[in-house]
């Protein structure tokens, strides 16, 4: 296995990411969108999750895809990015045919970043201009670190961010992972200086600080996040997606796989602080010749993509003022 050649997950060809932000606002939007629907499912493993239309990507209901999926900021108040994405896609003609009616499927999932320090006080909800921004700006390349949904993001201990990943499997298989990184725990060991993701590293995709060569069980420091702005806010989500042909109920599998890519990078993950949400998609452009064996290959490879993107997210995060946490380089840089 070897990244794809942006190393994001628009490797898997036809999807697009876009992000929009606002500085002083300190929180963002992420869209992914594809020119066709694609089948969708998801897994949550937080107690604290925040979503919209995730119903409809259980195994057992009746839609066949969806026309785009978002991570906000904002809390509740972010899962309006989806209307305006919704909005967006109606005009442009797309979704989802009831006779002559035509409704875009926009599921999304929110991280909580009201206590960063940003600008909260606004008149108007800021988030469905965030969304359209976003999905107008979809695109193969796209920014990480301080971007889109992460820009507001923060971990235990360093600033968080949006990353991603990919690898490209035997058989013309892809798969990407697309996170916003904001949770209770931290993507670093107690030294503060290697990433628990590092024995997945790529080429030094973030920072080659390869693994902590302290030995045993270590004691997590005191959360700077928390002594800044409270356990509550919290959340890591993400997308992974793969054009092998799956459907809902492979991909609720693979979803839940892929949690583990995140359990890898962030300590502890799954709090019940945390609304940790994977969505799992395909773009169904290969099919599979060993459908139950090559699941469990591409879980596998969702999980490592994941871990690798939740790293990215924080090592290409940077300082933007009125941060109340730092960023790991900075960080690294000082000592």
């Amino acid at each position: 296995m070897q990244p794809g050649p942006l190393n994001l997950i628009t490797d898997v060809t036809g999807l697009r990411v876009g992000n929009a932000q606002d500085g002083a606002l300190k929180s963002g939007t992420t869209v992914l969108t594809a020119d066709a629907p694609f089948a969708c499912s998801y897994a949550v493993q937080g107690g604290a999750p925040g979503t919209r239309e995730t119903d409809l990507l259980e195994p057992d209901k009746s839609a066949p895809g969806v026309d785009a999926l978002v991570l906000s900021g904002g809390s509740a108040f972010g899962l309006a990015a989806a209307q305006g994405v919704m909005d967006a896609l109606h005009a442009a003609g797309r979704g989802f045919p009831v006779l002559s009616a035509r409704v875009p499927l926009v599921p999304a999932a929110i991280l909580f970043d009201l206590l960063n320090g940003g600008q909260k006080d606004w008149a108007a909800n800021p988030y469905p201009a965030l969304g359209q921004t976003a999905l107008a700006a979809a695109d193969i390349r796209f920014a990480l670190g301080s971007a889109g949904a992460g820009i507001g993001a923060q971990t235990a201990q360093h600033k968080g961010g949006l990353g991603s990943a990919s690898l490209v499997l035997e058989g013309g298989i892809t798969v990407g992972a697309l996170v916003a990184v904001n949770p209770l725990g931290s993507v670093t060991t107690p030294s503060g200086r290697h990433f628990w993701a590092a024995p997945f590293e790529v080429a030094s995709e973030y920072g080659g600080l390869g693994p902590d060569p302290a030995v045993g069980l270590q004691p997590l420091p005191n959360s700077r996040k928390s002594a800044a702005m409270a356990a509550q806010g919290n959340t890591t989500i993400a997308i992974v997606a793969t054009n092998a042909a799956l459907d809902k109920a492979q991909l609720r599998r693979l979803a839940v796989a892929a949690h583990d890519g995140m359990a890898r990078a962030i300590v502890p993950a799954h709090t019940p602080h945390d609304g940790d949400l994977i969505f799992a998609l395909s773009t169904a452009a290969t099919p599979l010749i060993d459908p139950m064996l090559q699941l469990t290959t591409i879980g596998h490879a969702a999980a490592l993509c994941l871990s690798r993107a939740i790293a990215r997210a924080v090592w290409h995060a940077s300082p933007e003022p009125g941060d109340t946490l730092p960023c790991l380089r900075d960080t690294l840089a000082a000592r």
